[in-house]
C-alpha cells in the first residue's frame, strides 16, 4: 500500500500543475474570444483523466489500507470531497457542442471548482498539503 499512497501523493502535484496551465489557457481563450482548439481539449481531457487515475489509486488505498487500519472520518470526508471534484472535473465533456466562448467559460469554471474541492479535500487530511 505504501507505493499506492506514494504515487497518489505525487500525482496530486501533477494534477495541480495541469490545472494551473489549463486555467491560464482557458481563461485567456475565454477573455480573448479564441477558438476552442486541440490543446484546450487536451488540457481538459488530461485533467479529467488524471483525476480518474487519482480516484482509482485513492479507492485502492482506501479499501486496502482500511481493511487493516479502519476508516477514520477524515478519510471518508477526503474521499467524498474528491469524488465530487472528479465529477465536476468531467463536466466540460457536457459542452462539446457548445460555442467556443461557452466551452471556455464552462471549462474554466469546472476546473476552478474542481480545484477548490481538491484543495478542501486534501486539507481534511492530517498534515494536509504539507504531507
Amino acid at each position: 500500500m505504501g507505493f499506492v499512497l506514494m504515487f497518489h501523493s505525487i500525482l496530486r502535484w501533477l494534477i495541480v500543475i495541469v490545472a494551473v496551465v489549463a486555467l491560464v489557457k482557458l481563461g485567456m481563450g475565454w477573455l480573448r474570444g479564441q477558438k476552442f482548439e486541440k490543446m484546450d481539449r487536451g488540457l481538459v481531457s488530461g485533467f479529467s483523466g488524471m483525476m480518474d487515475l487519482q480516484l482509482l489509486l485513492g479507492l485502492i488505498f482506501l479499501i486496502g489500507d482500511g481493511m487493516t487500519s479502519g476508516y477514520p472520518m477524515y478519510r471518508i470526508e477526503h474521499a467524498t470531497t474528491l469524488i465530487l471534484a472528479v465529477i465536476v472535473g468531467h463536466l466540460p465533456a457536457r459542452w462539446k457542442k457548445a460555442d467556443d466562448k461557452t466551452r471556455f467559460r464552462n471549462s474554466f469554471l469546472a476546473v476552478s471548482v474542481a480545484m477548490l474541492l481538491i484543495f478542501a479535500g486534501v486539507a481534511t487530511l492530517p498534515g494536509g498539503w504539507s504531507r
